[in-house]
Order: structure tokens, then sequence, then C-alpha cells
């Protein structure tokens, strides 16, 4: 009986080796020496499989980050940090197929098919941590703005991902500062500021006009 695991690892090498999808499902079956039945039960596509392999890297990363010791400890932007360090990490053990499924992708504006599983987990993920961020006074709750926190980070996430497989410096050191710059910015402007102080003001002023006329001005 074939197994979830022998059918992606079978897929992976034939895509790396060949640099293209094989030609039917039927002929990859018969490569793996399993039926199409068994292929059907875990998968509907060649395309489900590349989903899959993007969503279980996903989740596993954020498993993992959240079993750390300190990790109720960190404040938002530790634990995105934590998030993208770790998730690159991981990527490095399957940089090759990263690379074949994200170029393989066509080229136009939204999210990539193969990542449509990956969007809602990592989107989840960031509101959880942006929840925490409002609440603990961290990020500045903003009328209209905080609900798209969310968005910015994700715009990252692409950033990021795409940063790295064109990074060719010594240990992909260019990625790490990429990730550090990229959140240290995005951060900075989900934070309070003097502009929010400037806001809160002038919505001052504006409730409370009569005293303004008490004064004499």
């Amino acid at each position: 009986m074939a197994t979830q695991a022998q059918i992606k690892k079978g897929y992976i090498d034939y895509v790396l080796t060949n640099n293209e999808q094989p030609k039917s499902v039927y002929s990859f079956v018969k490569k793996l020496k399993i039926t199409e039945a068994e292929f059907y039960t875990f998968y509907a596509s060649f395309d489900s499989i590349e989903k899959n392999i993007w969503f279980e890297l996903t989740v596993e990363t954020i498993d993992e980050i959240k079993k750390q010791e300190l990790w109720e400890q960190y404040s938002s932007r530790e634990k995105m940090l934590s998030f993208f360090y770790s998730y690159i990490e991981l990527l490095k053990s399957q940089r090759s197929f990263v690379i074949y499924s994200l170029k393989k992708q066509p080229k136009k504006i939204g999210t990539p098919a193969v990542l449509s599983g990956v969007k809602p987990i990592f989107e989840n993920f960031a509101e959880e941590i942006i929840s925490d961020g409002l609440a603990n006074g961290e990020l500045a709750d903003r009328k209209f703005f905080a609900k798209r926190y969310k968005d910015a980070l994700w715009v990252q996430y692409a950033f990021i991902l795409n940063f790295w497989i064109d990074d060719d410096s010594t240990g992909f050191e260019k990625t790490d500062e990429a990730i550090e710059r990229g959140l240290q910015v995005t951060f900075d402007l989900f934070q309070r500021s003097p502009i929010d102080n400037l806001f809160e003001y002038g919505k001052f002023l504006s409730q409370n006009g009569k005293l303004k006329e008490k004064m004499g001005f």
C-alpha cells in the first residue's frame, strides 16, 4: 500500500530530476509501482502535492516556534522574527524544490496558486500575533488600518521568500538582514507614533468644541 510520504518523495525526485511535472498520473504511478487509486487516495493532482508541501512546511514552522520556552514572553515583533528565521531555516532543506515550485508559477499580480493554502494559515497566525499586540498596547489600534496589518505582513512574507530564492550570499546572510530590516520597518509602522498623538488631540478638540468657545478663542 502506497503512503502519502512515498508519493510526495517520488514527486519531488521527479520534478527536480526532470524540471517538470510528470506527463500523467498513469506514468508517474507506474514508475512508483503503485496504482492510480492509491495516488488519488491522497492527492487530487500534481498541483495538490505542491500545495500540500507548502502547507506542511508553514504549519510545521508555526507549531515548532510555539513550543519555544519563551514564546509567550516574546513581543509581537519577536514572534514574527522567530517565524521568518525558522521558516527560512526549514526551507533550506527543500531549497531546490522551493525554487522549482515558485519559479514555474505564472507571473501575475496576486498570490501564486501554489501558496493558496499557505496564505490563510499565515494570516491566521499573523492575526493572532497582532491581536495580542493590540491588547497589550504594543501595537497601535488605528481605526480602519489595524485590520490591514496582516496584509502588510503577507507582503513581507512574499518579499522575503522571493528575496531568499535569489540570495547568493554566504549562509544567506543577506536574507537574514532583509528579514530584520523589513520587520523593523513594518512593526515601527504598527506601533504608536507622534502622528497618532496628533490625531487623538485633533479628535479631542473636535469633540470638545464648546471648551474652545468658553475660553474666548
